[in-house]
């Protein structure tokens, strides 16, 4: 029950299992199979404990799972802001939406980098990874063990300064381009006022992103297994 608690609480948070498209009994199922398969060697020298001490180690595998879980969604969040940079600069924030599945209000780019990542780590294998990294936790922070707190606060604010720079480093060619874009419309409309050249700023905006946003949808499969190295790494560290 403690090893279904961690991976079950896991697999609520991290993507890509944290999808809303995935039921959630299907997710309480996994999470008590990989318990099966991996409780003999997880539970190795565990000792019985009594109703009190019982709940207490429960209540701390639940904080365990969901700080794993939450360490890899925020790796994997890079992606997603990347997508809202680009719908921000490109103008495309306009037609920002809510995905019940996803959770994720944004438009067209946000969403669609999202998903792209989902499928990816599915494609790829990349979620293998993901699960090998829940079932190691347990020699990194066993059952009856304890976790330190200021490793673990590092580790998120790493991880969310390492999301911002993920984030800018996928986007910030196009975010490049179009701020070129926006400069140059603004020379345009200083030297010849008459052509009223932000007239034409929206359209040109949207087409440069259509046109150069594939060259970031190629380079995605290798920040996606960057991505997934680098949250099975974090997930290692939470008991250093």
């Amino acid at each position: 029950m403690l090893v279904a608690v961690r991976i079950t609480a896991f697999l609520f948070i991290a993507p890509p299992f944290s999808y809303g498209a995935i039921p959630a009994r299907i997710r309480a199922m996994l999470g008590v199979g990989l318990a099966i398969a991996v409780s003999g060697g997880a539970a190795a020298g565990h000792r019985s404990l009594d109703v009190g001490p019982f709940l207490g180690t429960l209540v701390l595998q639940l904080v365990v799972g969901a700080l794993l879980g939450f360490l890899v969604m925020l790796c994997f969040s890079a992606v997603q802001a990347a997508g809202g940079l680009i719908d921000v600069f490109g103008g495309f924030q306009m037609a920002q939406v809510f995905d019940p599945q996803a959770q994720v209000n944004g438009a067209q780019f946000t969403r669609l980098f999202q998903v792209t990542a989902l499928t990816l780590l599915f494609v790829s294998g990349g979620y293998q990874l993901i699960i090998a990294g829940i079932t190691r936790s347990f020699a990194a922070v066993p059952l009856d063990g304890t976790f330190a707190v200021a490793p673990s606060a590092r580790l998120l604010v790493d991880g969310l300064t390492q999301m911002m720079v993920s984030a800018l480093q996928i986007a910030g060619p196009l975010i490049v381009v179009l701020f070129l874009a926006d400069v140059a419309l603004g020379l345009v409309t200083r030297g010849a006022p008459a052509l009223n050249a932000f007239a034409l700023g929206m359209p040109i905006k949207v087409l440069l992103t259509l046109l150069l946003a594939g060259t970031v949808l190629v380079a995605l499969p290798g920040i996606v297994d960057a991505l997934g190295a680098e949250a099975f790494r974090m997930m290692r560290e939470v008991g250093r």
